[in-house]
């Protein structure tokens, strides 16, 4: 799978790298280094902590679906708030609102730095 060449694009191929089902997959869409919060307060950031949070939501079996409310770009750094969910048939196994910091690479791709998932929901509150 292809990474996106434009930041816009992150959330579409984020969602198609998790529907792949493959870890290798979603975790070449990640920058590990930066942080992944898969569950509410549960910031967490290196390969290994990245790659068990991605196994958690690749366990929630159904489809990935983003929708992009917006992306911001402002050289080779960009913000996204995205609205997600994973379905299975009619039902909703989870949804969220969340917010992503993008960052463009060397050769012009773009991968996710910081993966906020529950970042845009109104009733968080930050500790």
């Amino acid at each position: 799978m292809n990474l996106p060449k434009r930041a816009e694009d992150a959330h579409t191929a984020l969602a198609a790298a998790y529907n792949t089902g493959d870890v290798a997959t979603v975790m070449n869409m990640y920058d590990v280094t930066g942080i992944i919060v898969a569950g509410p307060g549960e910031p967490v950031s290196g390969k290994a902590a990245f790659e068990e949070a991605v196994k958690a939501i690749l366990a929630i079996k159904g489809k990935m679906e983003i929708k992009t409310v917006y992306c911001l770009q402002t050289g080779n750094i960009a913000v996204g708030r995205s609205e997600w969910s994973i379905t299975d048939g009619s039902e909703v196994k989870i949804s969220a609102k969340g917010i992503e910091v993008m960052k463009q690479q060397a050769d012009g791709t773009w991968k996710i730095a910081i993966d906020h998932a529950f970042g845009g929901e109104a009733s968080l509150i930050a500790s």
